[in-house]
């Protein structure tokens, strides 16, 4: 096999080509985070994105895509804001891990959103858990069975609540694919403030990561849609689409009405959208939230380690790599492992959101 590194943009149409009926392989890879879009968007706005192109018999078997830091340490396109990871590739190749950094001249890659199936990086593995599906395939009228089936109580709170902002707000409107950009601004100041509200670090305090799901926003491949009650947005969700396939990304709701749950709400008017518009799934990323459980229809077995070259010239940053992040793995693995230790850490997370927030507004 011959490896060879390139920059996402001297990928030619015949490549791009190449990269989507890889991807029709194996069914997992459709997912938009291992599209040739998301890479080239993320390329547009962050230095050190680059794809390795695997050549077996003159015929390209392989992209490996990443993003390369100092000393040697990579990571994975869109690092913390990709939900699924891994090289597009058939399910039968055949690499060593290694030998591919290597190539990519990378001391060590790690990764946390790792499709768990790939066999050439399972001995990496340090933790596996599951990312939640919802399955579109059989139609919008089958999901919704199958989610009264599994939590009746979650359904029907969800219909409740649902026409009961219908008639206290405003009728209910869902607008699918929204383009007015101004609609995106709202989800991303929602969004903000829920980070803030609790305790998580605000992606959107961050210009390249604005400027990126506007690009998306602007080509289509990021699908923004909109819940109104009467005049008034009451939650959005801007996902990517590839295909028949949507990875939610950025949900948020006006939490005015929050007592509403519009969060909710608008994951089944999501859901029924997707499902008129021949999308046959939606990968809701890792799980941990109950949101989630009511409305998982199957699980993707995903990976969280790191693939290291302890011989190579890149040693000594992959070891500090490792002493930064091994602990890390393992105590997020523990938090998201446990409901009672998740739910625990959220209410941590928001206590001392409301104590910085107490502590900021001091005069």
């Amino acid at each position: 096999m011959q490896i060879t590194v390139v920059r996402p943009d001297e990928l030619g149409p015949v490549e791009l080509d190449r990269w989507r009926r890889l991807q029709r392989t194996d069914p997992e890879l459709g997912n938009p985070f291992l599209a040739p879009e998301f890479v080239l968007g993320v390329d547009r706005f962050r230095d050190g994105v680059r794809v390795a192109v695997v050549e077996d018999g003159g015929e390209v078997a392989a992209f490996f895509p990443y993003q390369r830091g100092r000393a040697g340490v990579g990571h994975p396109v869109g690092f913390g804001l990709t939900d699924l990871q891994g090289i597009i590739a058939p399910p039968d190749l055949r690499l060593d891990a290694r030998r591919l950094l290597r190539e990519c001249r990378l001391g060590v890659w790690d990764f946390d959103h790792l499709l768990a199936h790939q066999p050439m990086f399972a001995p990496f593995h340090a933790a596996r858990r599951l990312a939640p599906v919802m399955d579109l395939s059989g139609g919008f009228e089958a999901f919704v069975a199958k989610v009264r089936a599994a939590s009746p109580k979650t359904h029907k709170t969800i219909r409740y609540k649902e026409r009961k902002l219908g008639r206290e707000v405003g009728e209910l409107r869902y607008v699918f694919d929204c383009r007015d950009p101004a609609e995106l601004d709202r989800l991303m100041a929602w969004k903000s403030a829920q980070y803030v509200r609790t305790g998580r670090s605000d992606r959107f305090a961050r210009p390249w990561i604005v400027a990126l799901v506007r690009h998306f926003h602007e080509t289509g491949f990021g699908v923004l849609s909109v819940l109104y009650a009467g005049d008034r947005p009451v939650s959005a969700h801007l996902g990517l689409r590839c295909g028949t396939v949507m990875a939610g990304w950025f949900p948020a709701y006006d939490p005015a009405f929050g007592r509403y749950s519009p969060g909710m709400i608008g994951h089944l008017k999501l859901a029924e959208s997707c499902a008129a518009a021949g999308i046959t799934e939606i990968a809701m990323g890792r799980g941990g939230k109950e949101f989630k459980e009511g409305l998982t229809s199957r699980e993707i077995p995903i990976a969280e380690g790191r693939v290291a070259r302890p011989l190579s010239r890149y040693a000594a940053g992959a070891a500090l790599h490792w002493a930064r992040t091994a602990p890390l793995i393992r105590a997020r693995s523990a938090v998201l492992g446990d409901r009672r230790l998740y739910d625990r850490a959220d209410r941590l997370l928001k206590a001392y959101a409301r104590l910085r927030s107490r502590w900021v507004r001091r005069p």
